[in-house]
C-alpha cells in the first residue's frame, strides 16, 4: 500500500495526483496550484525518504506563494520510515530512468495551461538536490533556475558544462553526510564549468537543517527560514 500523497479528486482541485508521459511510460507525482489557479512552474524533488507528507507540504508551501509545483514520485509510490530503508531505495534507484522521469515532469508543467512561465525552476533536498543538478544539466533552457539543498547521491553529475541555468545552493557547514569542504568544492567546479549565475549559501547547522520533520534531529528553523525565503526570492527573479 502506497504512503504516498492521497489523490484530492478531480482536476479542479489545486492539490492533486497526476500522471504525465515518461521516457516512454508513465511517471506521477503530486500537484499544487495557487489559489490564483495559475503561477510559474517548478519541480520538487524528494529527500531519501521518498514523496512523504513533508515533500509535499514543501509542494503545497512553494502553490501558496504563487507557483505551480510538482513532486515527481522517483519511488513509485513507496516511502521509507527509517534511515536504513530510505538508504536501500535511494541504492535501488536508476538514475538514469529517474532523470528521464524529471524531464518528463518539465515537459509536463511547461505544457500545463496552469503554469504561465516559459521555463521552469527545480528545487531538490539531500538525494533530490543531487537529482536537481542532473535535470539542469540535462534540460538546458527549459529549466532557469536549479535550488540543490545540500545536493549530494548518485545523480550529483560529473560534470556542468551543459548547465545554463542559475544555480543556488544550500549548505551545512556542520553537515556530516557531505562535509563542507566538497560542498565548496562543487561550487566552485559549478561555477567553473557552467554558464549560469551561482551563489551558494552555508549556514552553521547539518545535513538536512531544512526538514522541519527533524528525523534526523538537524533541523534549525532560523537556518530553514532563511534559506526558504533566499529559495522564493531567487525562484521568483529566475522563472518566467
Amino acid at each position: 500500500m502506497s504512503d504516498a500523497p492521497e489523490p484530492t479528486g478531480s482536476t479542479d482541485n489545486p492539490r492533486q495526483n497526476v500522471h504525465f508521459p515518461s521516457g516512454g511510460g508513465q511517471a506521477h507525482g503530486y500537484l499544487a496550484k495557487p489559489a490564483s489557479g495559475s503561477g510559474p512552474g517548478v519541480i520538487v524533488v524528494q529527500e531519501w525518504w521518498g514523496l512523504d507528507d513533508h515533500l509535499a507540504d514543501v509542494v503545497d508551501r512553494l502553490a501558496a506563494e504563487g507557483f505551480v509545483a510538482l513532486a515527481p514520485d522517483l519511488y513509485g509510490g513507496k516511502v521509507a520510515h527509517d534511515a536504513d530503508t530510505a538508504g536501500e531505495y535511494m541504492s535501488k534507484l536508476p538514475v538514469d530512468s529517474s532523470a528521464r522521469a524529471l524531464g518528463g515532469a518539465v515537459d509536463y508543467l511547461l505544457a500545463h495551461q496552469a503554469v504561465t512561465s516559459s521555463t521552469v525552476g527545480a528545487v531538490g533536498f539531500c538525494m533530490g538536490g543531487g537529482f536537481v543538478l542532473q535535470l539542469a544539466t540535462q534540460q538546458g533552457d527549459k529549466v532557469s533556475a536549479a535550488v540543490a539543498f545540500y545536493g549530494v547521491g548518485p545523480a550529483v553529475p560529473d560534470q556542468y558544462t551543459t548547465l545554463t541555468a542559475a544555480v543556488q545552493g544550500h549548505y551545512g557547514e556542520r553537515d556530516e553526510a557531505y562535509p563542507v569542504d566538497q560542498a565548496r568544492a562543487q561550487e566552485q567546479q559549478i561555477r567553473d564549468e557552467s554558464s549560469g549565475d551561482v551563489e551558494f549559501f552555508y549556514y552553521d547547522a547539518g545535513h538536512a537543517f531544512h526538514n522541519d520533520t527533524d528525523r534526523l534531529g538537524t533541523y534549525s528553523p532560523d537556518d530553514a527560514t532563511l534559506a526558504w525565503q533566499r529559495t522564493l526570492d531567487f525562484l521568483r527573479s529566475r522563472v518566467s
